[in-house]
Parts: structure tokens; sequence; C-alpha cells
């Protein structure tokens, strides 16, 4: 597999890179903006063996707004903010992939570039007295649509998951280590989507598949990443497992379990004379 789309890759970094080290509220730009490269490796889908390597510009966007922010926790508005939990509207995509180029998929319709939103529960569960770690709960529930002239409605998908963050692990001052976990489920639409088989594209090396509702394997996600004066500087590595989802015998299906990573680095050339306070 070597098509990739800018979103999928750059939706990671953004949604959990993207953030400054900080303790105690402190006053920061409103807006900072940069651009940079990235460098990926990521399957064609959740459960595929065929990988590909890709470079992709890298943009670095921070909004420290009331309402809309762009940060660690990625792009969304902000409808609820208490001292113990946010309501939000959360984003998510996912990158496309060619049939032609996955073996299992040939002569098989190819997987648009899709985009999730919803609505977002998180919880602050708990900080350390210094502000160097904090714990949180997120609950998201999204609905998925292709991106294309005519979007396809692609069921949803609930992905409950915790995070820690920890500032300066290691002693590495200025550095950030935030690790993402937790389990996935989907709706039958989505799962059909990716890995549903319908009788006129089965044939002996591919039976039909009906994929149900249900659990769709766990992932997790650690990033480091850290900001300097000009520049922001980050990398992940993702780890997902599909044994026991609901279509874990889905002819698609041909890697239980596999790993995706990349690195990037982003250099800051525009920031807003506003200042708001930051936590």
């Amino acid at each position: 597999m070597k098509r990739f789309s800018v979103i999928g890759p750059l939706s990671v970094f953004m949604a959990c890179c993207m953030w400054h080290a900080s303790g105690m509220a402190q006053e920061k730009p409103l807006w900072e903006v940069g651009l940079g490269i990235a460098t990926v490796h990521f399957p064609a889908y959740r459960g595929a063996v065929e990988t590909g390597n890709q470079v992709l510009p890298m943009p670095y966007v921070v909004y420290r707004g009331d309402f809309f922010k762009a940060d660690k926790d990625g792009a969304r508005a902000v409808l609820f903010d208490s001292d113990l939990f946010e309501v939000n509207l959360s984003v998510a995509a996912s990158p496309p992939a060619s049939s032609s180029n996955v073996k299992v998929r040939r002569d098989m319709h190819d997987l648009r570039s899709s985009l999730e939103l919803g609505p977002s529960v998180d919880v602050k569960l708990w900080h350390s007295s210094g502000h160097d770690a904090a714990l949180k709960l997120f609950v998201p529930v999204r609905a998925a649509f292709t991106l294309e002239r005519n979007p396809q409605d692609i069921g949803w998908q609930f992905t409950p998951r915790i995070a820690l963050d920890v500032n300066n692990p290691l002693g590495w001052r200025g550095w950030t280590l935030g690790t993402v976990a937790g389990p996935i489920y989907g709706s039958k639409a989505q799962h059909a989507y990716f890995y549903g088989v319908k009788p006129e594209y089965s044939h002996v090396d591919r039976p039909a598949f009906d994929a149900k509702a249900g659990y769709a394997g766990v992932q997790l996600l650690s990033a480091l990443w850290t900001r300097l004066p000009s520049c922001w500087v980050g990398g992940f590595v993702r780890y997902d497992n599909l044994r026991g989802a609901v279509f874990e015998n889905s002819p698609l299906v041909t890697r239980k379990s596999g790993y995706s990573g990349g690195v990037a680095v982003s250099w800051i050339f525009g920031q807003s004379s506003q200042r708001v306070p930051v936590d």
C-alpha cells in the first residue's frame, strides 16, 4: 500500500502530540501556526498486512480560544467546561486505501478518506500537585462519513480511552510523554464498510462475510514531543490489537495486531500578539 492521505497520519500527530508542556496557569499566544514535515508508517487500514511509508507536510496549529481549541486533545469546540469535565465536539479522520494495492481487497470498492464528528465527554480524573502529570478519561461517540462528492454514511464509533500526560519524563526538561489507551466499538455499518464482503465480491479465497456491530479491538498510542523556541518536534508509536473483534474472522483481516508510527518537525513562523491564560 503506497497511497496515504494527509488527513489520517496528521490527525494522529495533531490530536495526540500538539501541546506545550505546562504547569500552573500562564499566559501564551492566542494562536500559533507553523509548517514542517512528517514521515509516517501506517497500514492500509486496521487489520491489513500491507503498509507504506510516506513523507508528508506537517502543519502546526494551536488555538486557545474559549469556545474553539486546537491543542494536544485535538481540534474541537468546547460546549461545556468545569473543573471536573468538558463536553466537546470531537473530530477524527482516516486515510484512503486503494483496493488494487491490497491483495485481499482486489476488485472491491476503494476505501475513501473518512471524517468522524460527534460529542465527547472529557473527564479530568487526576493531576499531580505540581501539574507535571495528568490523567483524563475521554468518552467520544462520533458519526462517520466518507469524504467524496456524494458522502456515504458509514456508521459510528465509540472509543473510550484513558490518557496520561507526563511533563519532563526521565528528567528531560521541556519534553512531554503522552499515552492513550482504550477499546474501540463500532456500528454494523462501520464494520461492514471496512471488513464486510458482499456475495457479489466473494470467491473461494474470499468468502462472504456479514460484519456485526460491537467490539473492534484495542489501541494504545504513545507520543513524545517538545516545543523549542522556533520549532516543535515530536513522534509517536501506535499499537493495534484486533483479537476478539467482531470482524476478526473477516477475510479482509490479514493481521491481528501491528504497529505504526512516525516523527515530525514543524517550524513556527507566526503567533498572535494577544495572550491568554492557559493551565
